[in-house]
């Protein structure tokens, strides 16, 4: 079947046995192709010896580790379905996702151990056993592994098989889980391996929580499959992160907004030599137009991109050459991607237009685990993801994301896109972020309100200068009425702002206009 997959372990230790395919930057720990190969066997006797079979989930409980990616394969072997979660969320927040997808086994690190015993015991129905990754005993992990007997299990992965459910982040509401079929990883790999120039002998950099699509996809995964290796952080660590761009041992990043913003603001930012790093990607949120010239005076073209744990996720991409040329735009569509921009009533707009983007191609899931609801209005009758984006595309075939359907808010009897304000509050001098959410208003309507995080090399500004200075860019039925100053945002694993969730984050506030 097109979209099927090969054992993808078992052909890499063929094809590069004794290359080394992960790195543990926290612990020094690596391991070759074979290796893994041969861990991997083992972990998916581990979980047959467990109970678990085909289309049985696993629960994955933890900070990035090459482990995850052992029972990652593991269950590709079995045709289990590997379900990794959230470790921000406590027990109340996972006890539903696990009644949800109903594990037969739950595998947690250290710390997060205790969490999903807590959240197991919580979830409707008999529960799920637990299995510490580094317990120290017979039960622990690294014991089981030892005593399993390898498993070959399946050869070839079905391209309509699922191989892992992704809970959403919940920006707007309650998580739901994307279902990844192997289809999706080779379409990824095809979409961002092309537009990266990925290489086998290529090293990026898993740091992004593997609960997310990037934590899995950008690059890891697809680094696996090429043949290069993966260097594995718990976490993000901007001192880290600026010490291996010091000893030039990446070669292509993904990372979100926050992350870059965080970088930026690192004391040796100004110093360290970046140029060693071939490809820098970006998304998972909009990247700020005064952060994007903050790289390009470094000698740095950071790549916007844009797409959907639903696309898998690779959509757009920007390209290199026009970084600079085509700031704020995602690029185009990559090669096995197709979109289309509607009004709504589902007509194609013009380019300059702004309308709905829709999605189409190989590399979509094919819809949310038990929620055929869900997956009925996410698509259309005729196969079409809608995004809930709002984009136009440029003479030259670029595309820019305006904003979220449902952030948009009528002032006065005219549409405002709250990424549009929030863009201009960044090149405000004192101002590191903002986001800005529509709120009611008796005479308008709805008007803005700001929710700003500033420099801390800054100053505080007033409502009446941000007021000031917002209408100097801006329509005046744009420009916010009210300014909140915060010292973080709530946010998702993405990097994305929580919006649902700024009214009862705590913060100072003033009002203007």
């Amino acid at each position: 079947m097109m979209g099927d997959l090969f054992d993808i372990t078992a052909k890499r230790a063929e094809l590069t046995p004794d290359r080394i395919a992960l790195e543990e930057l926290a612990t020094g720990r690596r391991i070759s192709y074979r290796a893994l190969e041969q861990r991997t066997g083992r972990a998916a006797g581990l979980l047959a010896a467990a109970g678990v079979g085909e289309g049985d989930r696993v629960g994955l409980l933890c900070r990035n580790r090459i482990a995850f990616f052992e029972l990652l394969f593991a269950c590709a072997r079995l045709g289990a379905i590997a379900v990794p979660l959230n470790w921000r969320m406590p027990p109340a927040e996972l006890a539903p996702l696990l009644a949800d997808c109903a594990p037969r086994l739950l595998l947690a690190g250290a710390e997060d151990r205790d969490t999903a015993l807590a959240a197991a015991g919580m979830a409707a129905g008999d529960g799920c056993p637990v299995i510490g990754l580094d317990d120290p005993g017979p039960q622990g992990y690294e014991a089981l592994l030892a005593a399993a007997a390898p498993l070959a299990g399946r050869v070839r992965w079905p391209g309509d098989g699922i191989w892992y459910l992704l809970y959403t982040s919940g920006t707007t509401g309650v998580p739901k889980a994307v279902i990844y079929t192997f289809a999706m990883a080779l379409v990824n790999y095809v979409n961002i391996s092309q537009a990266v120039d990925l290489r086998r002998d290529d090293r990026t950099l898993c740091f992004l929580p593997l609960f997310h699509t990037a934590g899995i996809n950008l690059h890891a995964l697809p680094t696996l499959m090429i043949g290069g290796q993966v260097l594995v952080l718990p976490g993000f660590d901007a001192g880290r992160v600026i010490d291996l761009l010091a000893e030039g041992r990446l070669d292509a990043l993904f990372a979100v907004p926050a992350v870059y913003q965080d970088l930026a603001l690192h004391p040796r930012f100004t110093t360290v030599d970046l140029s060693r790093l071939r490809h820098w990607g970006c998304g998972g949120a909009p990247l700020p137009d005064v952060l994007v010239q903050r790289y390009l005076e470094r000698g740095v073209r950071v790549c916007n991109g844009m797409g959907m744990t639903e696309t898998g996720p690779t959509a757009f991409l920007m390209d290199a050459d026009r970084a600079a040329e085509k700031i704020g735009s995602v690029g185009k569509p990559q090669l096995l991607v197709t979109v289309r921009i509607v009004d709504p009533d589902g007509r194609d707009v013009p380019d300059g237009k702004a309308g709905e983007l829709w999605f189409g191609g190989p590399g979509l899931t094919p819809g949310y685990w038990q929620r055929p609801d869900a997956t009925a209005a996410a698509f259309t009758p005729d196969g079409w993801l809608r995004s809930g984006d709002i984009a136009r595309r440029d003479e030259d075939g670029y595309y820019v994301i305006i904003g979220r359907l449902k952030e948009m808010f009528i002032s006065g009897g005219e549409n405002v896109y709250p990424a549009e304000v929030e863009n201009v509050l960044a090149r405000h001098g004192d101002v590191l972020e903002a986001a800005v959410i529509g709120v009611p208003d008796p005479r308008w309507g709805e008007v803005g309100r700001a929710y700003l995080r500033l420099r801390p090399d800054g100053t505080v500004p007033t409502p009446e200068d941000l007021a000031a200075f917002c209408r100097a860019h801006l329509a005046a039925y744009k420009v916010p009425k009210s300014f909140v100053i915060l010292e973080e945002f709530p946010r998702t694993a993405a990097g994305k702002v929580q919006k649902h969730r700024l009214s009862s984050w705590s913060g100072s506030g003033w009002g203007s206009g």
